[in-house]
């Protein structure tokens, strides 16, 4: 029994998760090896992701044949209950809970189904899950694990629960009681005390607060799991602080003049707000979005500018467009284009990363040659204050 000091020491409520179909013996021998295991876990909340055929047998199992009643009364816990809530099973079509998983659809909605489930637990960081796979279906594992990569906090565990071979599957083993009792199932007779129940906790990932995710289904999160590292292994985020007036490219920062900075978010502006492509998630090689240098030449255009310049130096905007009152020279522009560049190349040390991060050239026609900034659209964020 869980003496009060180690109620009172506890940290976090433990919730137990399990993936079962209709072998629930992996519920309570999971349950049975973390409450052996050093130190000892003992279930606050109990969840089962199932089929309605699977909810089905483990209440007439585990609830019907006192199997959990008898489980806590050997190993001093408290009651092991299961409540309606308990049971988490997927809906399918006309509002209808899953009864099994025959299709590539149903495999797909159980996969949101538990995807759903660790996301919304996992928000509590007053909770600890302890999720078994070692039931159901070799998908729901896979989603199950899968979940756990994307959701999973450092304290959170992922486990496979392990018996004894004369013992796995068998109907009446669910346990390894503390007294020593004997199993007669197809003339042969066993002795609990032979039996082993190993749990062998798995690492994996956690890719939680590394990536941006906002899917729903299990599919979005995966597309866009990945597309975050595929951006992620080449390109640092590209963050900038016009009130700093400093570009963050990763960890490293580099601080440019007022109008060194305004027209290069400007560039970053045509990127992010006239992509041609907005359906695709990476911008890669393309260069569509590129202005030609005449379009920044323009009294407008440096009308926009002015409003980030006021951000930076609200005193010096009135001599910026009095000075420029027909917009900025081409000369100028070209001036700063390169300055901008040597700042890169002097702060990153690479300039081969430098070149996503500068403004440079796309296509080469003299008076019509376009400039853009190639990182990612995804990886850029601008910041006013």
């Amino acid at each position: 029994m869980m003496i009060e000091s180690e109620m009172a020491q506890k940290k976090f409520r433990e919730l137990f998760v399990f993936i079962a179909g209709t072998t629930p013996q992996v519920i309570t021998e999971t349950i049975c090896a973390l409450c052996e295991k050093e130190p000892q876990v003992y279930p606050d909340e109990l969840y089962i992701i199932t089929t309605t055929a699977g909810k089905g047998i483990a209440k007439d199992t585990l609830m019907g044949k006192d199997i959990l009643k008898g489980l806590a009364e050997s190993y001093g816990l408290p009651p092991l209950v299961l409540q309606e809530s308990s049971f988490i099973v997927p809906v399918g079509l006309s509002d209808v809970p899953l009864d099994d998983i025959r299709s590539a659809h149903e495999n797909e909605l159980m996969g949101d189904c538990i995807t759903s489930f660790i996301r919304e637990k996992s928000a509590d960081n007053r909770v600890r899950l302890h999720c078994s796979l070692a039931g159901g279906r070799k998908t729901m594992s896979f989603y199950l694990g899968a979940a756990m990569q994307l959701f999973g906090r450092p304290w959170d565990k992922l486990y496979h629960v392990l018996v004894s071979p004369a013992f796995e599957s068998n109907p009446y083993f669910f346990y390894k009681p503390k007294m020593n009792t004997v199993i007669e199932h197809n003339s042969t007779r066993l002795y609990t005390d032979n039996a082993e129940i190993v749990l062998a906790e798995l690492p994996f990932i956690r890719l939680r607060d590394k990536l941006s995710l906002d899917g729903v289904c299990f599919r979005d999160l995966v597309e866009e799991g990945q597309r975050e590292i595929d951006i992620a292994t080449v390109q640092p985020a590209l963050r900038v602080s016009l009130s700093d007036r400093t570009v963050f490219i990763g960890s490293k920062a580099v601080r440019l003049q007022p109008m060194h900075l305004v027209l290069y978010v400007a560039y970053l502006k045509y990127k992010l707000q006239r992509c041609k492509y907005p359906e695709r998630p990476y911008c890669l090689d393309c260069t569509d979005c590129f202005p030609q240098m005449i379009e920044l030449t323009t009294k407008a255009a440096l009308e926009e500018m002015a409003k980030d310049y006021m951000v930076i130096s609200p005193s010096k905007v009135s001599d910026l467009l009095n000075k420029n009152k027909d917009g900025l020279s081409m000369e100028i522009i070209r001036s700063i284009i390169s300055k901008i560049k040597g700042k890169f190349v002097q702060h990153l040390d690479d300039e081969a990363q430098a070149a996503y991060y500068a403004v440079t050239t796309s296509h080469r026609s003299y008076a019509n040659t376009s400039h853009g900034v190639k990182a990612e659209k995804g990886k850029i964020r601008i910041e006013n204050r």
